[in-house]
């Protein structure tokens, strides 16, 4: 059984003449513990696919099932259980008057968890945060602490699925890589399956084991990450998009 299974989902806005297809029969599937990429441009659609499965588009056709059961046929209570979002902009993410406290125990209370001091110490021990950053708030922390409080709350619920949202475009260079390498360490010590939008093919090969490539609302192929070494992808577009990636490293 797939921890993830998206199958034939599309979008489609206006009517008539002006009737625009946003996503086109997007299908694809993520095993359990493993990292899966979305990379495309921007406008490919990776990131809409992406509010369908948390839910936060509703207006699809087709089919999203984690671990089996429809998403669409799940209690929202045990969706929160299972699957958490990490998004690209970590200060837009936290209420900017709400202290670091408040942030991470509103789940637990809203989902009625005991021990709820000890469980927002553990959160931010596992992402390398001091537990006295309870009594902060978001304007105190910098960019790259930010993002861990925000990864501390997706992970407080205990969710088996990540959806990762561009997590580190919006930090510096030296923090990114803090930041991927602590996602990729807590995959392995709580056993995470990540569904991991990026448009930077470096950050992919980096995290993800497969990845599709999306154009136009359309995945247009789906690799393993061995691929971004060789450039040896079936898609023109894929292919291109590799080069382009490999020619700019090579660059820099």
């Amino acid at each position: 059984m797939n921890a993830i299974d998206v199958r034939n989902v599309s979008i489609d806005l206006g009517s008539g003449a002006a009737k625009r297809r946003i996503l086109g029969d997007v299908t694809f599937s993520v095993k359990p513990g493993e990292s899966f990429g979305l990379v495309g441009e921007s406008g490919s659609g990776k990131s809409t696919i992406l509010r369908c499965i948390a839910r936060l588009l509703t207006l699809w056709d087709g089919a999203i099932e984690m671990e089996g059961k429809s998403i669409n046929d799940m209690p929202f209570a045990d969706y929160c259980r299972m699957v958490q979002m990490v998004f690209q902009d970590p200060y837009g993410s936290l209420h900017p008057r709400q202290s670091i406290r408040t942030a991470l125990q509103e789940p637990l209370r809203i989902h009625r968890m005991d021990r709820q001091l000890e469980r927002m110490e553990r959160a931010l021990t596992d992402v390398g945060l001091d537990p006295a950053f309870l009594a902060r708030y978001p304007h105190e922390l910098s960019g790259g602490q930010r993002q861990r409080v925000a990864i501390a709350r997706a992970l407080i619920l205990e969710p088996r699925i990540l959806l990762l949202d561009e997590p580190t475009s919006a930090l510096d260079v030296s923090v990114q890589a803090e930041v991927l390498n602590l996602l990729a360490d807590l995959r392995v010590r709580r056993n995470l399956t990540y569904l991991f939008v990026s448009h930077d093919l470096a950050v992919i090969d980096h995290m993800c084991e497969r990845l599709a490539v999306m154009q136009h609302g359309r995945v247009v192929e789906i690799m393993d990450r061995s691929v971004l070494s060789t450039g040896k992808a079936n898609d023109p577009y894929a292919r291109e998009l590799i080069e382009a990636s490999l020619a700019y490293d090579q660059a820099v």
